[in-house]
């Protein structure tokens, strides 16, 4: 009796040659949300982060008198909630007995390796496309970009032009100069650089107009471009998943910014059905992307 053909060790040669395909071409396609988001590794239902603010300021001590003594306080509190995000395919009986499961497995598995990666691409875009949403709220209640977040002990600070522009040199210039008068919770200035601009498909060549000419952009009194003089925005990226066409941001090096808490790493499992007598294949992951301190991004919202 011959061996039939979709017996185990088939199947096994077959998921052997599935795993390959999942191994090196998944690499093929290129990260955008890491370049925006550091990863890092979690555990349990949700991670929270709580800031801690630093002493305040040193006050004047008079003669014999005690010395003033302040504590480090704990701020506020970022939560991350890690969703699990899982597609899977099958491949019938009748495939193996007709010889199409090689075939119909590696296209599956192509297809299956761009699900989970646009997906993720979408899933940490919409942080971005949600910075300007109060319905989308932040550790102390407020969107990600905003010109009112507050510090802990009292005050308020922005991370946004204080009036929304579409992207320019004028409106960069501005945005640096905030950054750079970025405060902590005791109100104490603080260093943080820009790192990283991130635009849409629709300002690639307006971007690349104002952060790579010597020159200032559209003048013509040959002006230096101090924004290049200067090299404060290093960096500049397009993020082809955000929807706002006409938003755009800079990331900072801010060292608590954006980030993404990776719980279980991308996966790519098999099972053969005892009722359907189907070969499944499966891809999960779980991760939970966010902000922890909003001084890791800075953002406007474009002027329409």
């Amino acid at each position: 009796m011959s061996t039939p053909i979709i017996s185990n060790s088939i199947r096994e040669l077959l998921w052997r040659t599935l795993t390959d395909v999942w191994a090196n071409a998944y690499t093929e396609w290129p990260a955008e949300w890491s370049q925006i988001f550091d990863e890092k590794m979690g555990e349990g239902p949700y991670i929270q982060n709580t800031g801690m603010a630093g002493l305040g300021y040193a006050r004047t001590k008079a003669e014999s008198a005690g010395i003033a003594f302040d504590d480090m306080g704990t701020t506020f509190t970022a939560q991350f909630n890690p969703l699990v995000w899982a597609l899977g395919y099958q491949i019938s009986r009748e495939a193996f007995e007709d010889n199409k499961y090689e075939e119909v497995g590696l296209k599956k598995t192509t297809a299956l390796m761009r699900s989970m990666m646009q997906t993720k691409e979408v899933n940490h875009a919409l942080i971005l496309d949600r910075a300007f949403n109060s319905s989308y709220t932040t550790a102390d209640g407020i969107e990600m970009c905003a010109t009112n977040h507050k510090l802990y002990y009292g005050g308020t600070f922005a991370n946004e032009l204080s009036v929304a522009a579409d992207l320019s040199e004028a409106a960069l210039e501005q945005a640096c100069i905030d950054i750079s008068n970025f405060v902590d919770d005791r109100n104490f200035k603080i260093k943080v650089m820009p790192k990283l601009l991130i635009t849409s498909s629709s300002d690639v060549f307006n971007s690349n107009r104002i952060l790579k000419n010597t020159d200032r952009p559209a003048t013509a009194d040959r002006d230096i471009n101090a924004l290049v003089k200067t090299n404060m925005i290093p960096n500049m990226m397009v993020n082809h998943y955000v929807t706002d066409t006409d938003a755009w941001f800079i990331k900072t090096d801010c060292p608590e910014g954006l980030c993404t808490y990776a719980i279980r790493d991308l996966e790519f499992g098999q099972e053969n059905d005892w009722d359907t007598e189907n070969f499944k294949a499966k891809a999960t992951e779980r991760y939970a992307p966010g902000i922890t301190d909003v001084r890791g991004i800075y953002g406007s919202a474009g002027a329409a």
